[in-house]
């Protein structure tokens, strides 16, 4: 199938593009490159002997997005594309709507205007707001999430429900992702985020190899084990495989459905400094600074339904995780002094 990633350059993204096309797909990369690099393709085209097409656009241009709909002959659509950072949606809500939930909409119109009625979307487990319980199911109650980037998710997530509920002919499989660490094990690509990372894993590995001073770690008086928070880690690999397993779901089936993509277990921030301390044999100073606003104690799912519907659960565990960040941060070091020299 030809597959268009929106964001397809980032993170996710890229590593889903791997999984897609060893799998015999064409994915189409669709980025503003905002939080990318454009050497990610020859990168991409290492790892699997071919660069994926790669065409630089903005959600939010309905035009465009319509033109590569219909000039690439695309069948599905993975949808990446969005600001993600829990702290910065706090300062910047108007940004997170706009570009979210604004671009969102132009890419569902552009595919309602070309027939591509085949959608799977990038969604998260902050949905669920402050957990009532743990394990999160997909039957637990959203609609209380605690920061602007968690409800511009779940607003999409209802805008994709009302569109199926009002032309079932459509296809909208939400992934509610947990958190993504990791990197593909050519330490190729990876996490490589501009400027100081807001996410764990590429902060501790800058740390780790001397980029950043220190790691802060906001909050430590949480109601858990150690006192930070704690969080289903799942390896981006196995997160690209779960995108790939959800595919041929989602062209067969009509409707809407949600569905968790997790280990089902939760670590502390604590413990996954620990586990790169021994997978980098580098020590990690760490400040702890106050809880940032939005962030919640605690969260890991029950990925069973993953399971049931796209023979799917995770293969990578947290050392599997913490070695392919680290070589993926000594690849990018390495890159970055013989830039300078």
């Amino acid at each position: 199938m030809r597959v268009l990633l929106t964001g397809g350059m980032g993170f996710i993204g890229s590593h889903t593009a791997v999984v897609l096309q060893e799998g015999g797909h064409e994915p189409v990369l669709y980025d503003n490159l905002s939080n990318a690099d454009r050497a990610v393709t020859g990168r991409i085209e290492q790892i699997t002997g071919k660069a994926p097409k790669f065409i630089e656009g903005d959600i939010r241009d309905q035009a465009r997005m319509e033109e590569v709909l219909r000039d690439e002959k695309i069948d599905a659509v993975i949808h990446f594309a969005g600001l993600k950072a829990v702290g910065e949606s706090v300062v910047k809500p108007l940004e997170y709507y706009d570009n979210n939930i604004i671009g969102t909409l132009r890419l569902l119109e552009a595919m309602r205007a070309t027939g591509v009625k085949r959608l799977i979307f990038s969604s998260s487990s902050t949905v669920y707001g402050t957990p009532q319980s743990l394990p999160l199911r997909e039957s637990d109650p959203t609609g209380e999430a605690t920061n602007p980037y968690g409800r511009t998710k779940l607003q999409i997530e209802e805008i994709l429900s009302d569109l199926c509920r009002a032309d079932p002919t459509w296809s909208c499989i939400c992934l509610r992702y947990f958190n993504p660490i990791g990197a593909h094990p050519s330490g190729l690509i990876g996490e490589d985020p501009n400027g100081i990372p807001n996410n764990l894993m590429p902060y501790v590995a800058r740390v780790a190899s001397g980029r950043l001073p220190v790691l802060n770690v906001f909050g430590n008086d949480y109601d858990t084990p150690d006192g930070t928070g704690v969080r289903d880690f799942i390896h981006v690999m196995d997160l690209a495989r779960g995108h790939a397993a959800a595919l041929p779901y989602c062209m067969s089936h009509e409707g809407w459905k949600a569905v968790n993509l997790g280990c089902g277990r939760g670590y502390s921030v604590l413990e996954i400094v620990a586990a790169f301390e021994k997978a980098s044999g580098r020590k990690v100073p760490v400040n702890f600074a106050p809880r940032r606003a939005g962030d919640i104690a605690a969260n890991w799912a029950d990925p069973s339904l993953a399971r049931e519907l796209f023979g799917w659960e995770a293969q990578c565990n947290i050392e599997d995780m913490c070695r392919d960040g680290w070589n993926f941060e000594q690849h990018r070091a390495a890159e970055l002094a013989q830039k300078q020299s």
